[in-house]
């Protein structure tokens, strides 16, 4: 096997475990009745004001709503391998906003500075980054349909 192919198929395989962990842990908090990002934001260690304003009240309209579907969504256009370079962005900056609030920086529980956040946008990362990431996937077949010939909507596929 060709080192691009295998390259092709390692970025596929994470790709879609990433996927599959987005998707359902944002189907999880879409399921759970009340659910609400503000316990999160309200304990956060470092920068609480900053994560406090996301929890208030006049906030949680969107943020809980942004979170949840954020996730899933993210899973999904993993999963189906469309959006996947937006999608990695969005995941990426997602996982730097989760990384910070309950850490004490810079020791956290597993290490010093590096732990699964970290990791996950690091491997959003190399998804939006390396186009053999999104190799397979529904994107390739979308753009040539209408959907494709749309300028942003091409862009994003």
């Amino acid at each position: 096997m060709a080192q691009q192919s295998r390259i092709v198929l390692a970025a596929t395989a994470l790709r879609l475990l990433l996927g599959w962990y987005m998707f359902i842990d944002g189907l999880q908090i879409l399921l759970t009745p009340g659910w609400s990002a503000s316990g999160f934001l309200l304990g956060a260690q470092s920068f609480p004001a900053f994560y406090a304003w996301f929890a208030l009240p006049m906030n949680s309209w969107w943020v809980d709503p942004l979170n949840s579907w954020g996730i899933t969504l993210i899973g999904a256009a993993l999963l189906l391998g469309v959006g996947v370079r937006f999608a990695s962005w969005a995941g990426a900056l997602m996982m730097l906003l989760y990384y910070f609030p309950h850490y004490a920086l810079p020791v956290v529980p597993h290490g010093y500075v590096v732990e699964e956040h970290i990791i996950y946008a690091a491997a959003f990362v190399l998804f939006a980054v390396l186009p053999a990431a999104g190799e397979f996937g529904l994107a390739k077949y979308l753009r040539r349909t209408f959907l494709g010939r749309i300028p942003v909507v091409g862009a994003l596929l």
